[in-house]
């Protein structure tokens, strides 16, 4: 076998249509493109979303909802877990760099503190944002809360 002998496997190969040269070729006329219509000419082209004149689906659908956009979202943080990470690393004083060094947060999302759960310990926290019953059990427990 050389280089010169080869040709692709029987049957493999397909010659293209030539679409638009004449009658004999059985792909004269309107050459594959049916009769009228902005389809048939030349120059068209089709634009995204049309469906023939049809009032188009993103049209017939209704707009729903609303997006605030001064929505801030925060990762929740409960008092039981500020209780786990002081016991566990011997704290006093709990706050955003705290928190992501025991992999709550990772440093740059909006912390809020959460009220469920019980807290023995007087601590310190510092956060962007504490719910009413957080506030009111750290204050409890002796602690004090400072926003951020």
């Amino acid at each position: 076998m050389k280089l010169h002998n080869l040709k692709p496997a029987a049957g493999s190969t397909h010659s293209r249509r030539r679409i638009g040269r004449g009658p004999g070729s059985g792909l004269g006329g309107t050459s594959t493109r049916g009769h009228k219509g902005a389809k048939s000419r030349s120059g068209y082209k089709r634009k995204i979303g049309f469906e023939g004149g049809q009032m188009p689906l993103q049209r017939r659908v209704p707009k729903a909802g609303f997006k605030n956009i001064n929505h801030k979202e925060y990762v929740a943080v409960n008092v039981s877990t500020l209780q786990k990470v002081a016991e566990k690393k011997g704290l006093t004083k709990i706050g955003i760099q705290e928190l992501k060094a025991a992999g709550y947060t990772n440093g740059k999302e909006l912390v809020k503190i959460l009220g469920v759960g019980e807290l023995k310990l007087a601590l310190q926290v510092e956060a962007h944002a504490f719910s009413k019953t957080a506030e009111e059990v750290i204050k409890a427990a002796g602690g004090n809360t400072t926003i951020i």
